[in-house]
């Protein structure tokens, strides 16, 4: 799976959702301009001693993504989708984006992808969920519906045998 982010602006974000992929095997691509410099401590505190083990691909624009990933099937996660996350099948290779904390995902973009904007349901009086935690949800989802390919499925106590 890849994780799409397009301009994000707060470090601690980004620094959690690099540490999710990692932790997913899944690679994050980043659209500029970005609201914090990649060397900026808050992005590496926050994936901590992960970062270095992050597959992070970096755009000009969201055209120099297009021109660099010409195939790519991009689910656009938005508030203003009519699909849920939970209603679509999740291609291995897929791109799942996400906008930028302060805005969302253009809307010049997303009227180009009607039949892949997805949302997740909220209470009607919230604006948006955490970026970060909101990543964490569709990746998720995407990946269970892979049944967590290539994760590792069992965890074993250290005392205990099951």
């Amino acid at each position: 799976m890849n994780i799409l982010l397009h301009e994000p602006e707060i470090p601690a974000n980004t620094g959690n959702i690099g540490r999710t992929c990692v932790a997913t095997g899944t690679a994050l691509h980043l659209i500029k301009p970005l609201g914090f410099s990649l060397d900026d401590k808050s992005v590496k505190r926050a994936g901590l001693d992960y970062w270095d083990k992050l597959d992070v691909y970096t755009y000009e624009d969201f055209d120099d993504f297009l021109d660099k990933n010409p195939n790519a099937t991009i689910y656009m996660a938005t508030t203003k989708a009519k699909k849920t996350y939970a209603d679509v099948s999740y291609e291995e290779d897929s791109f799942i984006m996400f906008g930028k904390e302060s805005a969302g995902i253009p809307e010049d973009i997303l009227i180009k992808y009607p039949e892949t904007s997805i949302r997740i349901p909220m209470e009607p009086a919230i604006r948006s969920l955490n970026l970060s935690n909101a990543v964490a949800i569709v990746l998720y989802e995407s990946l269970r519906q892979q049944n967590f390919s290539k994760m590792q499925l069992e965890g074993q106590l250290r005392n205990f045998k099951w």
